[in-house]
């Protein structure tokens, strides 16, 4: 094969494959990015959630639940450091969104903590979850589920 069908090949392969990655969707000021979870074992009592949430408005918004069919209970989450210990732990107030600024829910730090799995996530399923805001509304959303330990968009620009 040649370098040149190759890459004609590959380049194909990710505009067919881009929708199913990156999809975005917006609520009042609100935008929601790539929103993803990664697939979880067969025995995996939960599972996290991760996207992005940008407030283009003038006023702050507050992320102060959020809820999926495919668990029992959905909380938002922080990760924080105390002492040699990582320790998790929801965010009892609502996450907010300042003006102007993109709050990232991401491994390892903010993240929606999905407990009491129905059933395992799979790779290419999507998940779906609501998303309750403290003045914007509800939005329905879907993660896409990706391989376990991967992370989507860590090449991406973020602006």
């Amino acid at each position: 094969m040649s370098r040149r069908f190759r890459l004609l090949s590959l380049l194909a392969l990710l505009l067919v494959a881009a929708p199913a990655i990156a999809h975005d969707y917006k609520l009042g000021a609100l935008q929601i990015g790539n929103p993803w979870a990664r697939a979880t074992p067969p025995t995996a009592p939960s599972g996290g959630g991760f996207l992005s949430i940008t407030n283009t408005g003038t006023t702050p918004d507050r992320l102060v639940s959020a809820k999926s069919p495919a668990a029992d209970m959905v909380q938002v989450h922080e990760m924080k450091m105390d002492g040699n210990v990582m320790r998790m732990r929801e965010i009892e107030k609502g996450l907010e969104i300042a003006p102007g600024a993109t709050v990232t829910l991401a491994p390892g730090g903010l993240h929606l903590m999905m407990m009491g799995l129905k059933a395992p996530f799979k790779q290419g399923e999507k998940v779906p979850v609501t998303l309750t805001f403290e003045k914007a509304g509800k939005i329905d959303v879907e993660l896409v589920v990706v391989p376990i330990g991967a992370t989507p968009g860590q090449h991406e620009h973020k602006q």
